[in-house]
């Protein structure tokens, strides 16, 4: 994963985060990420971004390898928004953020990856014991693999919507997961090993041979990263797909998913 999404990228320009319509196309539509609320968890006082009302069943909404970005806290209103949930962005890097491709590697290969599994363990353990009747995980590219490994290790999970990425298998072992998984990959997903269509397909099967009730949706003419509206940070989509063979936003195949992410909390936290 590193390795590809670092080679040849540069510095990321300063752009407004996404945000979605009604009927879950990403637009221009401010979403004031201002509005989330800053929390701690846990006793060692994990940090975090909340919003929505307590009594909900909330989902955990995980960050990207940049960190606790403007756009991941969007995602997390949307969530809340649309869907009535109580939502939070647990802050694996403590406040720092990747503010070009190199900084954002870093700070994705130096995570502590068992210590992120305690605190996501920790956050839904805090979410339950602070009023909400059910908990759930969703994360984008880092934050997909991190949702499995919540799928598998925290108990007060109890359904999961990984896009776009898998664990390393020493930390989760994907056909250990019991607990409903809807699963979003791109068709055209170039990343070998982590997210590609043959990594997909494997991860179906394992969640199949642990009994799961998982749904993989594969999405035509997208790649990995098609939930972003924004090529950044490269300068448009062509210099992102030159560079990275990744195809530009698709509005459609990006409602889709919306759609179908909140049917599938819906359903399982109601």
């Amino acid at each position: 994963l590193a390795p590809l999404l670092v080679r040849h990228a540069p510095r990321p320009r300063a752009s407004r985060a996404p945000s979605y319509n009604r009927r879950g196309v990403l637009t221009r539509a401010s979403r004031d990420a201002s509005s989330m609320q800053k929390v701690t968890f846990g006793d060692a006082q994990i940090p975090g971004y909340e919003c929505g009302d307590k009594s909900s069943p909330a989902v955990i909404v995980i960050q990207e390898w940049w960190g606790v970005t403007e756009n991941i806290q969007r995602q997390a209103l949307k969530l809340s928004e649309d869907g009535g949930f109580r939502c939070i962005v647990p802050d694996l890097y403590k406040g720092k953020l990747g503010v070009d491709v190199e900084e954002a590697h870093h700070l994705m290969t130096s995570l502590d990856w068992p210590n992120a599994k305690d605190e996501l363990v920790e956050c839904a353990k805090y979410l339950r014991a602070s009023g909400s009747p059910k908990v759930g995980v969703v994360g984008f590219c880092m934050g997909g693999a991190l949702a499995l490994i919540a799928a598998q290790h925290a108990d007060d999970v109890v359904c999961a919507a990984p896009f776009y990425g898998t664990p390393d298998p020493a930390i989760c072992q994907t056909d250990k997961i019991t607990v409903p998984v809807q699963a979003h990959f791109g068709e055209l997903d170039n990343l070998a090993g982590f997210s590609d269509p043959d990594t997909a397909k494997k991860l179906l099967a394992n969640l199949r041979a642990a009994g799961s009730d998982c749904e993989l949706h594969t999405y035509p003419n997208v790649g990995h990263a098609f939930m972003n509206d924004l090529p950044a940070p490269y300068p448009d989509w062509d210099a992102r797909e030159k560079t990275q063979g990744f195809p530009r936003f698709d509005s459609a195949q990006a409602e889709a998913a919306w759609s179908r992410l909140l049917e599938f909390f819906r359903k399982h936290l109601a």
